[in-house]
């Protein structure tokens, strides 16, 4: 199930660009409603008094010619009058913009969060196809893009549309003919912008694209930041950089030109409009049929039609871009996960483990990865996981946090396949644990709850002091609540951080994906003593690194080229001489801190 399809109806895009942006615009002002029926009130009133400035102009012209006769206080009168209408139509435009900009702003972060959360729902296979840069660009830089012309829409266009049926009324009031003339030239100055503005939303959706890339790329040379200055690359990847900027100004260029033909455009058919109007008015005032300031009033209605049909090319222009932006926000709602929820609930307790003739490859095309894997792991056991480098050790157990699916075969957690376990429940039940651990810029408590609210600082505390960061929790000048700035944190205690964090999920299965790859023997000892307390009555799985790293565990698997090359109690294994285990123990013997994949690589080749 789509994040589209799971939007009420009013907010599905449906086919079409103008259709699509309404529908959306439509959706999601809804909740909005009082706040726009507000802002509509504020644009009629101000529509209102703007029609009635020319009415008052003119009769200020006409009662000043008289020379004289004028009475001076209906000049003063009207004076009055014009400058109190002026600004009360300031006053309701800046009402309107502020409520625009509120009504558009909340309605656009309503799509961030659904954005958001739909990105966060889909499986690994999706976010491996794309940048983190290229992502943070569709829900920032596209959804502000949408924002922008959300909190100015209802203002301009609306607005814009009330000034231009009032304008033209009051042209048919004054002269029939020139009102008709006018109706005429404004629908025709309409349906040929809304014509020529197609024309910019396919240089504008690849400006977006390219907007993206750039971003992509940026993300990713910034995350390799270590290695690019150690292995002196920085002159290459800035051309590289360049050559991206290069694409995207390019693309921007384009669609800057094609976005300005509806400009150019509303430009030279409002010059041609003028001449029109300037040359009635003086040919009717020559011929005595209207007044002085008859004439200056066309000439003030003719500018009321130019100013909104101007805002409408200026917002068909942001249509554009809301467009190609809706439309690059629509292919990521319309992506599908691969991993649908199943309907029960991971059973109370440690799990019992079983893979049954597990295949599993990353595209349908790709060589297996995992092949005829079949083992069952006890509950509450904890197994040893050994194998060479790219023999798949980390893709099983990424098919038991469910970051994948198997390819064949069945996957069981307490005897219930993992694709018709909930994943709310399974997520809730299985933690892992990686070798890169994240650590964000925030608090201590913030980074071992991930921001959740309900879990006592009590129970933070506790878990540090479980996992022997107790010492370094005393010396924190503001305990838990002490910010933790990046690269502040040794590998170790990054380590242990990730084990408190499972100490305060509490789940039922726990993953350790090397978890002392990077640790000296004394702080291994002290990640060895948290680790069995973590691993003490869950049902677990330990990718060894290191042979010591496996000594406690129950059982060991030992996997090679994607298939079971042994498997069975650990004990067993290391007594048996003909084991693979038993040679390794006995080829380490001798060889101190020698890793177990350095091992497997002299003993399997």
């Amino acid at each position: 199930m789509t994040a589209e399809s799971s939007l009420p109806a009013a907010q599905r895009p449906p086919a079409g660009d103008s259709a699509r942006t309404l529908a959306v615009l439509g959706g999601y002002l809804a909740p909005l409603k009082w706040w726009v029926a507000a802002l509509a009130a504020l644009l009629l009133g101000s529509t209102a008094l703007n029609l009635n400035l020319p009415q008052l102009l003119a009769r200020f012209v006409d009662t000043a010619r008289l020379g004289a006769e004028a009475d001076l206080n209906t000049l003063t009168g009207l004076a009055l009058t014009y400058i109190a209408f002026a600004v009360a139509v300031q006053l309701m435009n800046a009402a309107a913009s502020y409520l625009g900009a509120r009504v558009g702003w909340q309605a656009t972060n309503r799509l961030r969060v659904e954005l958001t959360r739909h990105l966060l729902s889909l499986d690994m296979a999706e976010h491996k196809e794309r940048t983190p840069g290229e992502l943070i660009e569709r829900i920032d830089g596209d959804v502000t893009a949408l924002s922008n012309f959300f909190s100015q829409f209802a203002v301009r266009v609306f607005g814009a549309g009330l000034l231009l049926l009032g304008a033209l009324v009051m042209f048919w009031r004054v002269n029939a003919w020139i009102g008709l003339g006018v109706t005429l030239f404004a629908a025709l100055t309409l349906w040929a912008m809304n014509r020529v503005r197609r024309v910019g939303v396919e240089p504008t959706r690849r400006e977006r694209e390219s907007s993206a890339q750039l971003y992509g790329y940026v993300e990713e040379r910034l995350a390799g930041l270590d290695d690019v200055r150690a292995l002196g690359a920085g002159e290459h990847h800035l051309r590289g950089f360049l050559k991206v900027q290069r694409e995207f100004f390019h693309s921007f260029l384009a669609s800057w030109k094609a976005r300005a033909t509806v400009w150019q455009l509303s430009m030279g058919l409002f010059a041609a409009g003028y001449v029109v109007i300037l040359a009635s008015a003086a040919g009717l005032y020559a011929a005595g049929t209207i007044t002085l300031g008859t004439a200056f009033l066309l000439y003030s209605y003719m500018s009321m039609v130019e100013e909104p049909i101007d805002q409408l090319s200026q917002q068909l222009q942001d249509l554009q871009k809301a467009g190609a932006s809706l439309g690059r926000i629509g292919e990521l709602l319309a992506l599908r996960s691969e991993l649908p929820s199943g309907t029960q609930q991971l059973p109370a307790g440690a799990p019992e483990l079983t893979f049954d003739r597990v295949d599993f490859r990353y595209a349908p095309d790709a060589e297996r990865v995992l092949k005829d894997v079949s083992f069952t792991l006890p509950a509450g056991q904890t197994l040893g996981l050994l194998g060479r480098t790219g023999s798949g050790k980390t893709t099983l157990t990424r098919l038991v946090a469910r970051l994948y699916d198997p390819s064949g075969g069945e996957l069981r957690l307490g005897g219930v396949p993992t694709t018709d376990i909930a994943l709310p429940s399974l997520r809730a039940r299985v933690a892992v644990v990686s070798q890169d651990v994240q650590v964000f810029q925030a608090s201590v408590r913030d980074n071992l709850t991930f921001f959740d609210p309900s879990v006592t600082d009590g129970q933070v505390e506790a878990a540090l002091h479980e996992v022997g960061l107790g010492a370094w929790l005393d010396g924190l000048e503001r305990g838990v609540h002490t910010p933790l700035p990046t690269g502040s944190l040794s590998a170790g205690q990054q380590q242990l951080l990730a084990f408190a964090r499972v100490l305060l999920r509490d789940p039922a299965v726990v993953i350790l994906d090397e978890p002392s790859s990077r640790l000296d023997p004394a702080t291994e000892a002290t990640l060895t003593a948290a680790m069995t307390r973590l691993l003490s009555g869950r049902t677990a799985i330990v990718i060894a690194h290191r042979l010591e790293t496996v000594a406690r565990a129950d059982r060991i698997l030992v996997l090679g080229a994607g298939e079971v090359l042994e498997f069975g109690p650990r004990e067993v294994l290391a007594a048996d001489p003909q084991s693979q285990y038993a040679a390794l123990l006995r080829a380490s013997a001798g060889v101190r801190e020698q890793s177990a994949e350095a091992l497997l690589e002299e003993l399997l080749v």
